[in-house]
């Protein structure tokens, strides 16, 4: 069970981040308000927030998942694959600090957390445009030092392995079809391109928080047994962004 998560608000600056979506500019005041509506929604499923300000140094900082893989015993402070970000990663080290011990991928490494699903005990890295296989070997050798296992596969075109992937508990998966290689048969793969957004989910306790517009996911999803939260994240996937993107959970 998570009892917290960091998250970040997004600073004003949030429309002049990294992205590839090609859906137009966000709406800054509506971004606000979907965050905040994530926000009361992860306190609604028994988590505390620690909420960091915006920082506009950062334009992608609400982002924060992709700075630390958080395990019960250890938190891996990454080192991100886009200049732009580097540094985004010190406040979530000091945040983190008070409550893991703190560990850090360091250079020639790179490593985005969107590009790291835990499955149980054992994490997936995808290798991406932002992770690179240095950085996955440190973080799989750091993750065996407490008894976890990890395997590296390729994201190819997409930004990182959770765009196109999500675990959602009881071995059930969620992926595009360019992953569906990686989950078996066990769960769902999505066949409607224009669906595959919604393969990032985030399970929180005992919800699954999914996102809002995607019928035939949401449908398949359910009949599965899940007690789903629909959200509308319409703006931050303007930003190459997602449900599992904007909380750090442990």
């Amino acid at each position: 069970m998570y009892t917290k998560a960091i998250v970040r608000r997004p600073g004003r600056n949030f429309t002049e981040g990294i992205t590839t979506a090609n859906l137009g500019k966000p709406d800054f005041g509506k971004a606000l308000d979907q965050h905040s509506a994530y926000c009361d929604v992860l306190t609604g499923c028994g988590l505390e927030l620690i909420v960091l300000e915006a920082d506009e140094r950062y334009p992608d900082g609400c982002f924060v998942e992709d700075t630390a893989i958080v395990t019960s015993e250890v938190a891996v402070i990454t080192r991100p694959g886009a200049a732009s970000r580097m540094g985004e990663e010190a406040e979530i080290s000091e945040t983190l600090s008070e409550f893991r011990k703190i560990e850090t991928i360091k250079l020639p490494g790179t490593l985005d957390g969107g590009d790291v699903l835990r499955v149980e005990d054992h994490f997936f890295i995808g290798i991406s445009g932002r992770t690179n296989r240095d950085g996955a070997r440190q973080l799989s050798g750091i993750l065996s030092k407490y008894g976890y296992t990890a395997s590296e596969t390729e994201v190819g075109p997409g930004l990182h392995l959770k765009s196109g992937l999500a675990y959602l508990g009881k071995g059930n998966f969620i992926s595009v079809e360019g992953f569906s290689k990686i989950v078996g048969s066990s769960g769902i793969i999505i066949s409607d391109q224009e669906e595959n957004y919604s393969a990032n989910c985030l399970p929180v306790n005992d919800f699954l928080l999914i996102p809002k517009g995607f019928p035939k996911s949401k449908k398949k999803i359910i009949e599965l047994g899940y007690n789903i939260i629909e959200l509308d994240m319409s703006e931050f996937r303007k930003m190459d962004g997602g449900l599992t993107c904007l909380s750090l959970l442990f």
